[in-house]
This record gives structure tokens, C-alpha cells and sequence, in this order.
């Protein structure tokens, strides 16, 4: 399905730009866009993927992954069926959803190709999707999100009265959207058109087992000593005090450290969660792994080495897909879909000002960021089209990016049914954020 999704992009982008005398902005907008892929996202992810494919490394062996898989094993156990209940992937997963719920992008994309790398190993069709492959995609395409904060910023810095309104509306759009997203990744298998085929262009694309990827758990751990204890607790006793500091400032009014704006409220929990979250992380598995006796700087930097490698593995995935969003961009191609659609939108009650949202935010984050700033700003930050569209922002993912990055990873071309789920759960937010903001703001 993606093969028919890019050429139709690029077709549509040539004739549209020698329609409209735009080919110049055309191969502009490609050139542009295959630049970003490289400069702006592969290269900078590679050093992300360094530090967190290191602390991952920590984390298996020091048994830390293996315990969080088992603690969600009948809710891991459902969702992927395929996949061994102790295999690495299961925690590698857990940890990609949580970070994802927190907002952590940086952390969660990383944790995210993490796991799809060790699904690949489980992967007996090389170049073809699996199951749990297209149900993680999906879990990550409609990703939960407690705290939408990038468009609480845009919100709070266009001076929104009230910028967190759109918290609980974002929340239950996202439901939704994480709802029809599992049930279309359960279903469409079914059908004959997705069943799993080899791809003949690929001989080989499994990801071969190395000795140092096997899980940890088989080499004995030294046991934690008592004062091993007391460190941990008084490292856990250090961010719970931080995170209350952050929550209800005026305990400790002296301490530099944190929020004075918080009020106790369940937004300020969320987001003093969110900012301590990744050091927590970053902090925690090398002091737990060297409590247990592990060599931690050895371990990360054989757990870094990968980060490169990966980076430059989606390069081509994500030129292509993204250069082919550009082009369609500067051929006002998403513009001209949205007049088409105007009378039929109209008609079914969706807000024809958030068309061009709606089907930017698939294609592009930076694109959907710019749109909804503009919205803000022509309607106000506390208007209902500006809160719908902050919800769709919140509730909705950049569905054709992440395939691009996720299965580029592991060389995958065959999406399978992962496409169309990923795109029924944007559909299902951008409908659910209407209707819901329609329901709590009027």
C-alpha cells in the first residue's frame, strides 16, 4: 500500500506543479525535504540513538527490561500474541509506550526502533511486516499521550487564558484514536490482500543474533548488598522530592529547583512527571547496573555502537518518503484536496478551516506545528477552532514518518495492513477532536 501512496504523491506533485507553473517549486520542495531527512533528522537521531541504545543495553542486562515485560505480560501477551512473553522486545516496547505517554520524543523514538529491531529477529518473511510489527506501529501511530505539549506551548505563548483546556480533550481523542487503531491492526490481517508474502527484491534483511543481544538474565547478577539498598532508596527519595517540588512549590519555597507557577494540579503532576522522567532514566539503570556488578561504561558504549548504524539504515526510507511529501506540499497539493472536500466536510459538521490540518498532520510534523501557530493566531488562542486543532495535534501522529523511520530501521518494504491501521487512528482523532471539543466548549 505505501508503493501506491509515494508514486501517487509524486505523480500528483508533477502534474499539479506543470498545472499550476510550479515544477521549479516542485523540485525544490523534494530537494529540500531529502535534505532535512539526512541533515536535520538521520544525522541528529543517530547521536540520540547513541545514548539511548547504550542506557537499553544497561537496562536488559541488568534485568530491568526483563521484570517490566513480565509485570505487563497479560497485556503484552494479547497485543502480541507472536511474540515470546520473555523476549527482549516486550520490555523494549513497555518502555517506547511509556515514553511516548510522557511526551518524550527524543526517548521514545529511539526505544521505539530499539523494539523494532529485536521484532526483525523474530521475523521468518525478511522485507514483510509481521503482526506484531503492524501492532507496534499502530500502538505508536495513535501513541497515547497524557500531556500534549507542544501545543500547550503554542497555546500558552499566544497568551491562551487557559492553555491546558485541551489536556483532557487530546486525552479522549487519543483513546479513541488507540481504540480503532488496535482493532483495525487485529482485523485487517484477516483479509487475503494483507496476508504476510515474502518480498522477492529482498534476499535478506534479518537482523543476525549477536552474543552480546542475548538477554541478560542468563548471566548471574550480583545480588543487591544492604547499602546497595540504601542507595536506591535514597535515589528514589531524591526525585520523589524533586517531583514534589515541582508539584506543590510553596513545601519548599526555598529550593531553586522548581516550578513556582505549579498549583498541585494533576497538569503540574503530569508535566513535573515529564521533565524528570528522562533523567530519572538516564541516571537509573547505570547505578542499578553497577550495584548488580555490571561494568556499565563497557556495556553502554557496546550498546552505542548500534545508534550510528541504525541512523544511517532508515536514510533511504525516509528521503523517499519525505522528498515525496515535499514535492506534494509545494505543488499546493494538500491545498487543492481541501477545496475538493470543502462541500462534502461542510456538510457532515467538520470545521472546513481545519481541513489543511487535518491532512498535513499524517505527512508532516514541522508542517502541522506551522498550520495549527497560524490557526492560533488568525482565531485566537482560546477559540474553539484554535482548541480543536490543538486537540488534533495532541491526539494524532505523523503516521507516514513513523513508518518511514520504524520499518526502515529493519529494512522493511512491505507494510502490510500497517499503513491503513495508522491512517484509520488519524482519522479517528481528527473526527473524535471535533466532536469532543464540540461537546466540552460550547
Amino acid at each position: 500500500m505505501l508503493n501506491y501512496i509515494w508514486l501517487t504523491l509524486v505523480i500528483l506533485a508533477v502534474l499539479l506543479g506543470g498545472y499550476f507553473g510550479r515544477l521549479d517549486d516542485v523540485v525544490k520542495g523534494g530537494f529540500d525535504m531529502a535534505k532535512t531527512a539526512v541533515m536535520d533528522i538521520a544525522l541528529p537521531l543517530s547521536a540520540i540513538m547513541t545514548i539511548w541504545l547504550g542506557v537499553m543495553r544497561l537496562a536488559e542486562k541488568s534485568g530491568v527490561v526483563l521484570f517490566m515485560a513480565r509485570a505487563l505480560k497479560p497485556i503484552l501477551r494479547w497485543l502480541f500474541p507472536d511474540v515470546p512473553a520473555d523476549h527482549p522486545a516486550m520490555g523494549s516496547i513497555v518502555m517506547n509506550i511509556s515514553a511516548n505517554m510522557l511526551g518524550l520524543g527524543n526517548a521514545a523514538t529511539p526505544l521505539g526502533l530499539r523494539a523494532m529491531t529485536q521484532l526483525q529477529k523474530l521475523n521468518k518473511i525478511p522485507g514483510t511486516a509481521t503482526n506484531a510489527m503492524c501492532t507496534f506501529l499502530a500502538i505508536n501511530t495513535a501513541s497515547v499521550q497524557l500531556i500534549p505539549a507542544t501545543a500547550v506551548g503554542i497555546l500558552a505563548i499566544n497568551g491562551s487564558k487557559n492553555p491546558t483546556a485541551i489536556v483532557g480533550t487530546a486525552f479522549l481523542a487519543t483513546i479513541c484514536s488507540q481504540i480503532v487503531g488496535l482493532t483495525a491492526v487485529k482485523l485487517l490481517p484477516l483479509l487475503p490482500i494483507f496476508k504476510a508474502k515474502p518480498d522477492p527484491s529482498v534476499v535478506e534483511a534479518k537482523i543476525e543474533e549477536k552474543p552480546e543481544d542475548e538477554p541478560a538474565q542468563i548471566k548471574p547478577l550480583a545480588p543487591l548488598k544492604p547499602w546497595g539498598w540504601a542507595i536506591l532508596v535514597l535515589f528514589f527519595f531524591s526525585f520523589a522530592f524533586l517531583f514534589t517540588a515541582n508539584v506543590f512549590p510553596k513545601l519548599v519555597p526555598q529550593f531553586p529547583g522548581i516550578n513556582s507557577n505549579a498549583t498541585g494540579s494533576l497538569t503540574d503532576a503530569v508535566r513535573a512527571l515529564s521533565l524528570l522522567a528522562i533523567p530519572f532514566f538516564l541516571s537509573f539503570f547505570p547505578l542499578y547496573s553497577s550495584l548488580r556488578g555490571i561494568k556499565v561504561y563497557e556495556e553502554f558504549v557496546e550498546g552505542a555502537k548500534e545508534g550510528f548504524h541504525v541512523a544511517i539504515r532508515i536514510i533511504p526510507f525516509l528521503v523517499a518518503m519525505l522528498a515525496a511529501i515535499g514535492m506534494f506540499r509545494a505543488a499546493n497539493g494538500i491545498e487543492i484536496l481541501s477545496q475538493w472536500l470543502h462541500p462534502v466536510l461542510q456538510a457532515c459538521g467538520f470545521p472546513t478551516e481545519l481541513l489543511s490540518l487535518a491532512f498535513m498532520r499524517p505527512l508532516s510534523g514541522s508542517g502541522s506545528i506551522a498550520l495549527f501557530t497560524d490557526i492560533v493566531k488568525h482565531f485566537g488562542p482560546d477559540d474553539l477552532f484554535s482548541r480543536m486543532a490543538g486537540t488534533i495535534l495532541g491526539s494524532t501522529e505523523t503516521t507516514f514518518y513513523v513508518l518511514a523511520v520504524y520499518f526502515g530501521s529493519v529494512g522493511v518494504r512491505r507494510t502490510r495492513h500497517a499503513v491503513l491501521a495508522g491512517l484509520l487512528a488519524d482519522a479517528t482523532g481528527i473526527i473524535a477532536s471535533v466532536y469532543i471539543c464540540k461537546m466540552m466548549f460550547r
